[in-house]
């Protein structure tokens, strides 16, 4: 069957895209080959609000059939990457291949050196990609993602908390200063305070459809500093719970806190009838941090690149 290339076109295409993400979610039987509608949520609303990172109406395109169906898309992440998100029942060599070319002309990173670059992830087994990027110049990099998954019937028993802390959802807006500045430590733990860019951007990631309260977790030291968080992202149409981000400030690290913080969004999340958890990593350390906990290692997207 014949697929249509478009550019994105309005606000119909991110929720016909978010559905699009669902349905190939499910027919991959539940395996990240693809983004889900979270990441995807969460791009729109914390990368490009507020980052920056990307523009829907001229960064994301789309290749429908002659019904109007979406079978493909494409969509950068981070300056300069990309990401291929293909319906298993229409993916070809030739639609990859017109992806990656349309990735090159418009998602490199001109500002990453004294030529343009461009990053596109692929499956670590995944042979007919890699020989589409290879033929087209690309280089595989050392830069990996690791997808872990947990059934949720199978997540072990609560972790007890250090004497005095205790985990519970985020509280309303009086405390999005407190969670940012935990972002911020944890994230930019070498970087000077008076870079930290106030706590605003929280509002945005509230925006997202998938957003919900009780499942943004902290927990709390016992004079009730904020010291360790997850926010766990809920797909009813898949039953699947996602974790990102998951942190605990340094300071308050090898204390079992953020063990403690998950277990408790994955009894929530099997109250709530999630049937799978996921939770990605981009480090050994971290990888082995959720395999302690429970979570089985998956797929692995591996990072290729090209200077334009």
């Amino acid at each position: 069957m014949k697929l249509i290339p478009r550019p994105y076109q309005g606000e119909d295409d991110y929720w016909k895209i978010r559905e699009f993400l669902q349905r190939v979610f499910i027919a991959n039987k539940r395996r990240e080959l693809s983004w889900q509608a979270y990441r995807f949520d969460y791009w729109r609303w914390h990368g490009i609000e507020n980052l920056g990172h990307g523009n829907l109406e001229t960064d994301v395109f789309i290749w429908e059939d002659e019904g109007d169906q979406i079978r493909a898309v494409l969509n950068p992440e981070g300056p300069g990457c990309a990401y291929l998100q293909v319906d298993p029942q229409f993916r070809t060599p030739s639609l990859e291949q017109q992806m990656v070319a349309v990735a090159e002309e418009n998602l490199a990173d001109a500002n990453s050196g004294k030529r343009p670059r461009l990053n596109i992830f692929t499956g670590e087994h995944d042979d007919v990609r890699q020989g589409i990027l290879s033929n087209h110049g690309f280089q595989p990099t050392k830069y990996w993602e690791r997808h872990h998954r947990c059934l949720i019937s199978k997540s072990s028993q609560a972790v007890e908390l250090p004497e005095g802390f205790k985990v519970r959802a985020l509280g309303d807006i009086g405390e999005l200063p407190a969670r940012s500045y935990l972002s911020w430590k944890t994230f930019h733990p070498d970087e000077a305070d008076e870079d930290y860019d106030g706590w605003e951007w929280y509002l945005n990631i509230q925006r997202a459809p998938l957003y919900r309260r009780d499942l943004d977790l902290i927990v709390v030291s016992p004079d009730g500093e904020l010291c360790s968080f997850c926010t766990i992202w809920f797909d009813d149409a898949t039953r699947a719970g996602s974790f990102e981000p998951v942190g605990t400030a340094p300071e308050y690290q090898r204390l079992g806190l953020g063990k403690a913080v998950i277990h408790e969004g994955l009894h929530r999340l099997e109250r709530m009838g999630a049937e799978i958890a996921f939770v990605g990593s981009g480090s050994e350390g971290a990888s082995a941090f959720y395999t302690s906990i429970g979570f089985s290692q998956s797929d692995l997207s591996e990072m290729w690149t090209k200077e334009l």
